[in-house]
């Protein structure tokens, strides 16, 4: 599906009666199309008392709320691009990505970074214009957004999204969902974040439908939130519906108005895939793609088979291959890494032309990851390139062992990494979070992975823990756990 940015920019919206329709909400103001249009206006033209133009940029460093999704529009109306901030950095962290961004001014709930940049405080933010200005004439080729990359090596870098990028991925979602004006999308991932943005908060406008807010997750809470707003469809990542299977048998929810549900940002198990489905009643469509292609590459069908273990088909628009080290692609059934092509990809790194070169080949979006196609064009992922462990000269990819590990079904949540090894230079180390209503000890553990695993991807230590460490989109954060693991080594050997 091709679509033009004046889908989902309210105040180029097409005529069709959507004025007085549900827009969006979140737990303290709602609001039709038309007084949403209202608020981007007013707020565009405090944006330009600020010195914000055509080729600026904004910075908003808010947690999930409406005026956020204001914000962002707004900047939009002016020919600018946003960045969103997440709102629990450090001043050091949020200082960089301001100044990496070169924004002109900063959205945000207090003055805490008025030495860095001018400061807008959210709750001074205007409702209605003093006078009526006509908005910019957006391109496809108009900066949107700079996503800021998590960080796990070196400094983040900012994905460069225009508004062809984000337009062509929220209109695949919404030819992949099959959404319409009925459309009603509960947004619980946070909206510094590529997915929320387009999956959650843009698909849903270009539909017509209405977007629901939530400023946080918490898991009785989110039930109760389907049970109150009757949402049609939500996106989130496997934590979350790793804490919802954990809920007591006892808790009760509602969830009858949920047509399907979206799990991406990282692999899910197939127990959780099944668990999901039966105990709350909607399907799970897995799917798989980095912010430096605007979010979703693949995912599921809704309406097709759903295959579990794999993260379906190249959405709309878009092509997936396998390619080998020589830059050949694969045929179905042989590994190598991921790559894509399509309107999504990136304009490349902000001020980071090496990095642009290395990831944008040949026309391809080189994704760092290792992924077979089958003969019916789903992917299966096999590992991050960078997680491989190579023990011993043999390969060794930490998916395989974490699938072992959450077929225990006491096992909520399972990482793998490697560990440094006079021997083998490096060896794999499992740490493991349980359901709370259930138990496992490591000699049960280990004994699973000898009976499905070669004794090379056995791993030689599993530790039992409270709860795995997460990157600030709800990723496993791996450079975390091996330098705890390594300095764990470092500390065993000196004694």
């Amino acid at each position: 599906m091709t679509i033009a940015p004046q889908s989902y920019l309210p105040w180029r919206q097409p005529a069709g009666g959507r004025a007085d329709r549900p827009c969006m909400r979140d737990d303290r103001i709602e609001l039709t199309y038309a007084e949403f249009a209202t608020r981007v206006e007013a707020v565009a033209e405090q944006f330009a008392e600020h010195g914000v133009g055509t080729g600026s940029v904004v910075a908003i460093m808010l947690p999930n709320r409406v005026e956020l999704l204001v914000s962002l529009a707004a900047a939009w109306r002016l020919g600018a691009a946003a960045t969103p901030v997440n709102p629990v950095f450090t001043a050091t962290e949020a200082t960089y990505q301001i100044e990496d961004a070169d924004a002109t001014l900063v959205v945000a709930a207090t003055d805490a970074l008025a030495g860095v940049r001018p400061v807008l405080l959210v709750d001074h933010l205007r409702a209605s214009p003093h006078t009526s200005t006509a908005p910019h004439r957006t391109r496809d080729d108009d900066l949107a957004l700079l996503i800021y990359t998590s960080g796990s090596t070196g400094r983040p870098k900012g994905v460069m999204l225009d508004h062809g990028n984000i337009a062509a991925m929220a209109g695949s979602m919404v030819e992949a969902l099959h959404l319409d004006d009925s459309a009603h999308c509960l947004l619980v991932l946070p909206l510094f974040h590529v997915n929320a943005i387009c999956v959650s908060y843009l698909a849903t406008m270009i539909a017509g439908g209405q977007l629901s807010v939530l400023a946080r997750f918490h898991p009785v809470e989110f039930l109760e939130a389907i049970a109150r707003l009757r949402p049609t469809y939500f996106s989130a990542v496997p934590t979350i519906y790793a804490h919802l299977l954990a809920l007591p048998d006892g808790v009760e929810a509602d969830t009858s108005s949920v047509r399907y549900a979206i799990c991406g940002a990282a692999p899910a198990s197939v127990q959780v895939l099944r668990g999901i489905e039966e105990r709350y009643g909607f399907p799970l469509l897995e799917g798989y793609g980095l912010t430096e292609g605007t979010c979703a590459s693949t995912a599921n069908p809704l309406a097709g088979p759903r295959k579990p273990g794999t993260v379906g088909t190249a959405l709309p628009g878009q092509i997936v291959a396998i390619m080998g080290k020589d830059g050949a692609l694969l045929p179905a059934g042989e590994r190598g890494e991921v790559v894509v092509r399509g309107p999504n990809v990136m304009r490349g790194y902000l001020n980071r032309p090496e990095a642009t070169a290395e990831t944008l080949m040949d026309g391809w979006l080189h994704t760092g990851d290792v992924g077979i196609l089958d003969e019916d064009g789903y992917l299966r992922l096999v590992d991050r390139i960078k997680d491989m462990i190579i023990r011993g000269g043999e390969n060794i990819y930490p998916k395989e062992i974490e699938n072992v590990l959450h077929g225990h079904p006491a096992v909520l949540e399972a990482a793998v990494v490697g560990a440094p090894d006079e021997v083998y230079g490096e060896v794999p180390v499992a740490v493991v979070a349980l359901h709370p209503e259930r138990q496992a000890d490591v000699e049960e553990l280990l004994g699973m992975c000898r009976e499905h695993l070669t004794k090379v991807k056995v791993p030689t230590a599993i530790r039992i823990v409270g709860s795995i460490p997460k990157n600030p989109v709800g990723k496993i954060d791996k450079p975390t756990l091996r330098a705890d693991i390594a300095g764990h080594a470092r500390a065993h050997h000196g004694a």
